[in-house]
C-alpha cells in the first residue's frame, strides 16, 4: 500500500460519501459517532493492554481496526465543516514547538 498525504485521504473520503444524497451528517452528530468509535478504540485497548480480558463470545477486533474508524471519522468531521487537516496538523505542531518547547526531557542525541 502507497504512503496517502492527508488531502488525498481527505478527498478520498469525499468521494465516499459524495455517492449517498444523505451525504455527511451534522457536526452534533458527528461528534456522537465520534465519541462512539473512541469508546470502542478504548474498549480494544483495554482489553489488550489493560485488565479486561474479552469475553469468549466477543468478536475480534484490533486496535488498527479502531484506529482507521476513528480517523474516518475525524476525516468526516473535517471534510463536512471545510477544514483542511494538514493545515490544522501544522498549526498544531506549531503551538508544540513553541509553547512546550522546554516542556520536556530532550533526549540526548549524539552526533
Amino acid at each position: 500500500m502507497t504512503e496517502k498525504s492527508l488531502a488525498e485521504m481527505q478527498r478520498e473520503v469525499d468521494r465516499y460519501i459524495s455517492q449517498f444524497k444523505e451525504g455527511y451528517f451534522s457536526p452534533l452528530s458527528m461528534l456522537a459517532r465520534m465519541t462512539e468509535e473512541v469508546g470502542e478504540l478504548a474498549r480494544e485497548v483495554n482489553h489488550q493492554f489493560g485488565e479486561k480480558p474479552k469475553k469468549a463470545d466477543e468478536a475480534d477486533s484490533s486496535i488498527e481496526m479502531e484506529l482507521g474508524d476513528v480517523l474516518f471519522i475525524v476525516i468526516c468531521f473535517a471534510n463536512s465543516l471545510g477544514i483542511d487537516l494538514a493545515e490544522a496538523h501544522d498549526r498544531v505542531m506549531n503551538k508544540f514547538n513553541t509553547r512546550d518547547a522546554d516542556r520536556w526531557t530532550r533526549k540526548n542525541v549524539e552526533p
